[in-house]
């Protein structure tokens, strides 16, 4: 049996404990507690990783087993740096069967050789163990150099810093694709990384995450010239107002210092003065820095970025997605205690539309529940339980669009009344109707966009369409019609008529109609479809 110390240390999640020693040898374990409940135990390896030596571009695994009540939960780290999971450089498994907790290198790299630390924790305390891992790198030769260039040829110049005049600004010129990305992966989130690869066709994985660490590096020695801290980096966000802001914290050396926004490499004017007339501001509050953007359109789409002093310190993506509300949410009213429901129709499917109660964003709660049906064209919100302070504007945001309606909450004249109404459920405010002929031929509300897709990538065709009785929809691809073709999903949802491609490939290049035809009459409309292969050539 191992036999308890009493020198504490400060563990991975800042609390104290008594150190122990495992049967196994190499194998530290902390206790958080001083006495163990009954039933429960810290965790422990019953089978330790071991080190290896292997040759680069061979596949290299650790194992480890682990056991604990309650059942411990496994991570892994490394001394120098972190550990990149992703298909091509490094996966983290768990087998039920042999119960073995992995990472496996598939290609194992000189820049993988570290120190590894496999930790085993529980709500009573940790184990860690190390393990080594050593490579043998592989001698040079003319294939290797020709693939290193070719990857350099895809991820472009290593450096990217582009202060060049007295003044302090950059350069200005349109950014080539292997600037922007760069720009991009600095400011952007790991999680993010593998999105942004495939979309500016960056394949060699390992190698951009290896430049990437060494730009970040240079990039934070520079910006420490003008900047003591910088945090809280929020990147653009579109308000209900039509305006976009990008925030950031910082802590600048000299007060003084100027700031510059740029748009795809050209520097964009804006005032610190509220004024209608300029579309750019910069507003400041202590340590804060908020850049708004006013009257959004399409062509305020690009890359956005924030230099002090002629060094980039944050930057950020804005695309505009092909998106419009066909039924924009209503004024509901609903009576004290009882829930109200606002609901929009969009034109294109779209996984994320932003919900503002009182300019304030919404999440999914006790008091608000988002939905979004399987289309992802109607879209929900519904406030549970409408209490006085709840009435105000609401609103929808779909990309560069939103629409807003009011929630009116009438007090309940039943003062004895305890709790939650059983009653229906909410109301919508309705004008009286009169008695009328609504009958009418198609009409396009929202007619068809034209297109063109990256070859593999999706593709989304939508059109809203008014008429009564409700039309009949054909769509056609060179006049032959698509809809009994199950390579293309195609919906119809409160008149907003949608076609989906999974993959686009050369075979669906051409001119698409949507025909919509009743009793009362024919409407159609067309566009055509484009395909391009990859931003980068192969």
């Amino acid at each position: 049996m191992w036999k308890r110390s009493k020198v504490t240390d400060q563990t991975a999640a800042g609390q104290t404990g008594i150190k122990k020693k495992s049967k196994v040898p190499g194998v530290m374990i902390t206790q958080f507690v001083e006495e163990l409940p009954e039933g429960m135990s810290t965790p422990d390896f019953t089978r330790k990783p071991i080190a290896l030596t292997i040759q680069q571009g061979k596949c290299a695994v650790f194992k480890a087993i682990v056991v604990g009540t309650p059942t411990p939960t496994v991570t892994w780290g490394r001394a120098n740096g972190e550990i990149h999971f992703h298909p091509d450089v490094c996966m983290q498994k768990y087998d039920e069967i042999s119960r073995e907790h992995t990472i496996e290198f598939p290609k194992v790299a000189p820049e993988d050789a570290d120190t590894y630390k496999c930790f085993a924790t529980n709500e009573y305390g940790r184990a860690v163990c190390t393990v080594a891992l050593n490579v043998i790198q592989v001698g040079f030769s003319k294939t290797k150099e020709l693939q290193k260039t070719q990857v350099e040829a895809h991820l472009g110049p290593h450096r990217i810093s582009l202060r060049s005049k007295d003044d302090g600004t950059r350069e200005e010129k349109q950014m080539e694709p292997e600037e922007k990305v760069w720009e991009i992966l600095l400011s952007a989130e790991k999680k993010d990384y593998e999105r942004i690869c495939a979309e500016y066709g960056i394949k060699d994985f390992r190698h951009m995450l290896k430049k990437l660490t060494e730009m970040k590096k240079e990039r934070e020695e520079e910006i420490a010239e003008f900047v003591t801290h910088i945090s809280t980096l929020k990147h653009i966000e579109v308000n209900d107002d039509d305006c976009a802001t990008i925030e950031l914290d910082m802590d600048l050396k000299d007060p003084s210092s100027k700031l510059f926004l740029y748009k795809n490499g050209v520097m964009v004017p804006f005032t610190t003065e509220e004024s209608e007339s300029m579309k750019h501001n910069l507003k400041q509050v202590g340590k804060k820095y908020v850049f708004t953007i006013k009257n959004l359109g399409s062509e305020d789409a690009g890359l956005y970025s924030v230099d002090v002093g002629g060094i980039n310190v944050f930057s950020t993506d804005f695309k505009v997605p092909e998106v419009d509300f066909a039924v924009k949410i209503q004024e509901v009213k609903a009576e004290e205690r009882q829930d109200a429901l606002f609901q929009c129709v969009l034109t294109a499917p779209t996984n994320e539309l932003k919900w503002l109660g009182k300019s304030t964003p919404l999440s999914n709660s006790e008091k608000f529940e988002i939905t979004v049906s399987e289309d992802k064209l109607i879209h929900k919100l519904i406030v549970r339980d409408c209490m006085p302070l709840d009435a105000g504007i609401y609103a929808a945001v779909a990309g560069i669009k939103s629409c807003n309606a009011w929630l009116v909450v009438e007090a309940d004249k039943d003062s004895a009344s305890k709790g939650k109404k059983p009653t229906q459920k909410f109301t919508v405010s309705m004008p009286e109707t009169k008695p009328c002929d609504l009958q009418c031929p198609p009409k396009f509300l929202v007619p068809l966009k034209m297109h063109t897709a990256p070859q593999g990538y999706e593709c989304y065709m939508s059109c809203a369409i008014k008429g009564d009785p409700t039309p009949h929809v054909t769509w056609l691809r060179n006049n032959i019609s698509l809809n009994t073709n199950t390579n293309y999903f195609i919906s119809n949802t409160c008149g907003v008529c949608s076609l989906l491609i999974l993959r686009v490939g050369s075979k669906d290049v051409g001119e698409y109609k949507i025909v919509a035809e009743n009793s009362l009459g024919r409407a159609e409309c067309s566009t055509k479809l484009t395909v391009r292969g990859t931003s980068f050539p192969e």
